[in-house]
Formats: structure tokens, C-alpha cells, sequence
């Protein structure tokens, strides 16, 4: 249950007295400064985004391009699609993470152009 009261209050100001008669201070510091307000892209959508495309094609080219019938000839071992889709995600969804967080920093860079500057009211209560 909280004991605080509104500041207007006659029992928020003799809370105000008490703290000053009880040798408790209140510094506050109030100033205005300008800040920057801009749009920021969220890089972990973009970079999830890019491993989901990177899988996707993965996929695709798993089952459209059959490969060969045979072993490898580097190492003599004949691979099922399953492990060439894998193989494929593993490759195909790094440079699709990598190519989403480039597309990110790009939207990110050009965002940086549209910035405004706006004044903001800074206060610090300090209680001593």
C-alpha cells in the first residue's frame, strides 16, 4: 500500500516539511537540450529474416538441382538429399544473415539522413 500523496495535497507538503526538518534536502536540476530523434531498424528482424530466405533457398535448390546419382568423387561418400539441404542451410543462411544485417545497416544509414532535432526538458532530482 503506498503512502504517497498527490503534491498538492496538504499531507504531501507536510511530507515536504518533515524531510526538510529532518535535515533531508532535495537538489533539482532542470535544463533543456536538443536531441536527435531518428528511425532505427530492428537488425535482428532484418538478420532473421535473411537466414529464412537463405533456408528457403536452400530448399529450392536441394530439389531442383538432382546432383549426381553416384558418390562424390573427392570423398567416395554418397550424400541423400537430406544432407545436401543441410549442407545448404548451414552456407545459404549465413550469407543470409550476413546479407540482412547489410541491408540493415543500409536502411539504418539512410534513416540517419532523415533525423530531426527536437529540445527535450532534462531533470535531475538528487535526495540527500
Amino acid at each position: 500500500m503506498s503512502t504517497e500523496q498527490p503534491e498538492g495535497t496538504p499531507a504531501a507538503q507536510s511530507g515536504a516539511m518533515q524531510d526538510a526538518a529532518a535535515g533531508r534536502q532535495h537538489w533539482t536540476s532542470d535544463e533543456i537540450l536538443a536531441a536527435s530523434v531518428r528511425r532505427v531498424p530492428k537488425y535482428s528482424v532484418f538478420m532473421v529474416f535473411g537466414v529464412v530466405v537463405g533456408i528457403f533457398v536452400a530448399l529450392i535448390l536441394t530439389f531442383s538441382w538432382n546432383g549426381s546419382a553416384g558418390p562424390s568423387p573427392l570423398t567416395g561418400v554418397q550424400y541423400s538429399s537430406a544432407q545436401v539441404f543441410g549442407f545448404l542451410a548451414i552456407f545459404c543462411g549465413v550469407i543470409g544473415l550476413g546479407i540482412g544485417g547489410i541491408v540493415a545497416l543500409v536502411i539504418d544509414k539512410i534513416s540517419g539522413r532523415r533525423a530531426r532535432t527536437v529540445l527535450a526538458d532534462r531533470e535531475t532530482v538528487v535526495d540527500d
